[in-house]
C-alpha cells in the first residue's frame, strides 16, 4: 500500500538489511544501495534481474538470500502475493533466517488465506519462537477473521469511483463545515510531486472534491494555494473552525534520511498557505505523521515512532494550542508492539484508528476506541465488510452512519482506493390486518401503538384491513385496535434488541357489538358443566376482551346439540354458562355486575356464517342447523353440525357501564 509504505519506507522508515556475503556484481551492489536508501520499487526490479542470471544449483544460497530481499521489497510495497511467493521461494531454497516464514504468514493473511496463514503462524510458534507476539497476534487475527466473515456487520461498503484515479487515492477527510468538501491524498499522474524511488509512483498531493448544485460529488482537483510541492503531502485534518489544516509532509534528501513531520497551513478565502512545520518535540530523529484534531480542538492526535512508546508506531496526543508539556501516549489499550496509525477523532471520546498490532483480518484493520469512565479505552475491531484481508485505514465520517475510508483491497498492485461506508437504518416493522370474527377485513379501523420509550403513534387500516408501523429495537409496545361497531382488541410485545432487520406480524380480530360472538375452545366434561383445563386460554382471552373494553356488560350463553330433551338441555346449558361467568369473576377479577348468563339448550341452532361455509363447504352460508336439516346430512356432516351447535357465546348488553 503506497501510503503505509510511505510511512514505513518513503517516509524514512528504512530498515538496513545485512549485506550479502560473497562476490558482488555491479547489479547486486546497485540493488543493495537501492534497498539501503529505501527505494524498494527499483530495488525489487534490480534484485529480480540479478536473481534470473544466477544458476539454480550452483548459486542456491545466494538465490535464497536474493529471493528473501526481493520479498522484503514487495513486503514494504504491500504487494502481498509477490511477498508470499518470494518468501516461499527463499524458504524452499534453504534461506536460514526463519523471519521469512513469519513474513510469508503475514502475506498469506493479508490475502485472506486464513487457513494457510494460521498453519504458517503455528509452525513459527512451534519451531522458532513460542513467545513471538507478532505470530500470536497473527494467529489470533486469522481465527478472528474467520468469525468476522461468518458474522458480518450491517455496513454497506462500495468503492467511491468519483474520487479514485488509476493510481492511489487515500486518507479521505471531510471538511468540518458540514462535509461539503472531501480532501484526499493522491499520487495520480497529474500530481505535482516528483516520482518516488520507493514506489515508482508520483509523490502524494492533496486534492479536494466539491459537491455540485445537485449535491453530487465532483471529480477531485488539486487544492488551491501553496500546499503541494515535489515532496509527499497528505493525510490531513482540520481545526474545528476549518481555518487551519494539519498535514503530513515527507521530505526526501540526498544527504540524510527522509523526515516525516506535521505541518500547518492557513486558509485565506479558498486558498491554502505554504505549510509551516508544527513543532511537537525537540526530537529530530523521530517521525510524526497523520494528524487528527478532536472536534472540540482540545487534542491533536498523531502517529509517531518516538521513544517511550509500545514499539513500532504509537498514537500520541497533545494540546495543539499549548504543545509544551502536554504530550501524552494513548497507552496500552490502544498501542501495541505493532503499528497504530491514521487516527480520526469522531468525538472527544470516540477515536478511530488503523493497526496491524491488534488481532485483525490482515494488514491494517480499522478499530473504534471509546473512552471509558476510568480513563481507559475500549477497542473494537470494526469487523467485516469494513475490514478486509488487505490494508483498511484513513476513515472520515459525516455522521455515525456514513462516511469514507481507504483500502487496497482487490488491487494486486497494492494501490489504495477510497470506499464509501454506510450503516443503513435498521428496518424493524410490525404489520398485519384488522379483521372481524368472520375473518373479513375491516377498513378504517384505528390502530394505536405506544412504546415504553415514549412513542405514541396512530394509523388507520387500509381497504384490505392492513396496517404497518416502523419500530425501534429493544422497545416494549402496547397496541390497541378499534373500529365503529366493534369491540377493541389489544396486543403487547417487545421488539428484539438484536442489531438486525426484523419484521413482526400481528392480526387483530375484532368482535362485533351488535351480534353474538362464539368463544371457541371452551370445553366441558361429558354431560357435565365442569370446565376442562384446556379451556383456560380461551377464558383468559375472554377476560382480556372485557378488560380492553371496560364500559361493556355482556351475557354469556351456552348452547347444546339436538340430542336430549328440552328441559335437560336447558338446565345443562345454564350450568355451563354459569361456570364461565364464575371463572371470569373468581379467576380473572371481572366485576359481577358486568356479567349475566343464560342457557338456551337446543332452542337456538347456529346459522352457518361465511367463515363456517369456507371451513365446511358442504354447509351453505345462511343455512340454519335445525334438527330437520341435520337429519338430511351424511353421518360425518351430522357430527360436524352437532359440534357447531354445541357452543358458548357472548353478546354485548350495554356499552355505558361505569367503572
Amino acid at each position: 500500500m503506497p501510503t503505509v509504505s510511505r510511512l514505513r519506507s518513503s517516509l524514512t522508515f528504512i530498515l538496513v538489511l545485512l549485506m550479502l556475503s560473497g562476490c558482488r556484481t555491479p547489479k547486486l551492489s546497485t540493488a543493495e544501495a537501492q534497498m539501503e536508501r529505501g527505494e524498494y520499487f527499483e530495488a525489487a526490479r534490480t534484485y529480480r534481474q540479478v536473481y534470473n542470471k544466477l544458476s539454480p544449483k550452483a548459486d542456491r544460497p545466494l538465490r535464497a538470500e536474493i529471493a528473501f530481499k526481493m520479498g522484503e521489497c514487495y513486503r514494504r510495497l504491500r504487494q502481498n502475493e509477490r511477498t508470499e511467493a518470494s518468501m516461499r521461494n527463499a524458504l524452499n531454497q534453504g534461506y536460514p533466517d526463519s523471519i521469512a516464514l513469519l513474513y510469508m504468514a503475514r502475506a498469506q493473511q493479508a490475502q485472506g488465506k486464513y487457513a494457510p496463514a494460521l498453519r504458517s503462524y503455528e509452525e513459527y510458534l512451534a519451531d522458532v519462537d513460542s513467545n513471538s507476539v507478532t505470530a500470536r497476534v497473527g494467529a489470533d487475527g486469522c481465527r478472528l477473521a474467520l468469525r468476522l466473515k461468518a458474522d458480518p456487520t450491517r455496513h454497506k461498503v462500495r468503492i467511491a469511483r468519483t474520487f479514485n484515479s488509476s493510481r492511489s487515492d487515500f486518507a479521505p477527510m471531510l471538511s468540518p463545515d458540514g462535509g461539503d468538501l472531501l480532501y484526499l491524498t493522491t499520487d495520480n499522474e497529474k500530481a505535482q510531486g516528483a516520482r518516488s524511488e520507493i514506489t515508482g509512483m508520483k509523490r502524494g498531493d492533496i486534492w479536494v472534491s466539491r459537491k455540485d448544485e445537485r449535491g453530487e460529488w465532483m471529480r477531485p482537483m488539486p487544492v488551491d494555494g501553496e500546499l503541494n510541492t515535489d515532496h509527499d503531502e497528505g493525510v490531513i485534518s482540520f481545526s474545528p473552525d476549518g481555518s487551519r489544516m494539519y498535514l503530513t509532509r515527507a521530505v526526501r534528501r540526498t544527504d540524510a534520511d527522509a523526515s516525516v513531520e506535521i505541518y500547518t497551513s492557513s486558509r485565506s478565502d479558498a486558498k491554502w498557505s505554504a505549510p509551516v512545520k508544527f513543532e511537537i518535540t525537540a526530537d529530530t530523529l523521530s517521525n510524526y505523521a497523520h494528524p487528527a484534531v478532536s472536534p472540540s480542538g482540545r487534542y491533536l492526535y498523531f502517529s509517531s515512532d518516538m521513544p517511550g512508546g509500545s514499539g513500532g508506531y504509537d498514537l500520541w496526543r497533545i494540546d495543539p494550542e499549548h504543545p509544551t508539556g502536554s504530550l501524552e501516549n494513548l497507552g496500552e489499550f490502544i498501542n501495541t508492539p505493532g503499528d497504530e496509525m491514521f487516527p480520526y477523532a469522531f468525538t472527544d471520546s470516540i477515536l478511530f484508528f488503523a493497526s496491524d498490532g491488534h488481532p485483525g483480518m490482515g494488514g491494517l484493520d480499522l478499530f473504534r476506541a471509546t473512552l471509558t469512565p476510568s480513563g481507559g479505552w475500549r477497542v473494537e475491531n470494526m469487523g467485516s465488510p469494513v475490514n478486509s484481508p488487505a490494508d483498511d485505514f484513513g476513515i472520515t465520517l459525516l455522521n455515525a452512519s456514513e462516511g469514507f475510508f481507504s483500502s487496497n483491497r482487490n488491487d494486486a498492485s497494492g494501490r489504495d482506493h477510497i470506499y464509501s461506508l454506510l450503516l443503513p437504518d435498521l428496518s424493524i416493522t410490525i404489520s398485519g390486518h384488522v379483521l372481524d370474527r368472520e375473518e373479513e377485513p375491516i377498513s378504517g379501523a384505528v390502530i394505536r401503538i405506544v412504546g415504553n420509550d415514549g412513542t405514541n403513534r396512530r394509523e388507520v387500516s387500509r381497504d384490505d384491513g392492513s396496517f404497518s408501523f416502523s419500530l425501534d429495537r429493544g422497545v416494549s409496545y402496547a397496541m390497541l385496535a378499534g373500529a365503529k361497531g366493534f369491540l377493541n382488541a389489544r396486543q403487547e410485545f417487545t421488539a428484539d434488541d438484536a442489531e438486525e432487520d426484523a419484521a413482526y406480524s400481528v392480526d387483530f380480530i375484532l368482535a362485533p357489538v351488535n351480534r353474538p360472538v362464539v368463544v371457541d375452545n371452551i370445553f366441558y366434561d361429558f354431560d357435565r358443566a365442569t370446565l376442562r383445563p384446556e379451556s383456560r386460554t380461551a377464558l383468559d382471552e375472554m377476560a382480556r376482551v372485557l378488560t380492553d373494553n371496560p364500559t361493556i356488560t355482556i351475557e354469556m350463553s351456552s348452547h347444546t346439540d339436538r340430542v336430549g330433551s328440552d328441559a335437560y338441555n336447558d338446565a345443562l346449558s345454564l350450568r355451563r354458562a354459569q361456570s364461565v361467568v364464575d371463572y371470569l369473576i373468581k379467576e380473572c377479577g371481572i366485576a359481577p355486575a358486568r356479567l349475566s348468563f343464560k342457557g338456551y339448550g337446543k332452542r337456538r341452532p347456529m346459522t352457518v356464517t361465511r367463515r363456517l361455509a369456507r371451513l365446511y363447504p358442504s354447509m351453505p352460508e345462511g343455512v340454519t342447523l335445525t334438527p330437520e336439516y341435520i337429519d338430511s346430512l351424511s353421518e360425518a356432516d351430522r357430527e360436524i353440525a352437532d359440534q357447531i351447535n354445541r357452543r358458548t357465546e357472548f353478546r354485548v348488553i350495554s356499552t355505558d357501564y361505569l367503572y
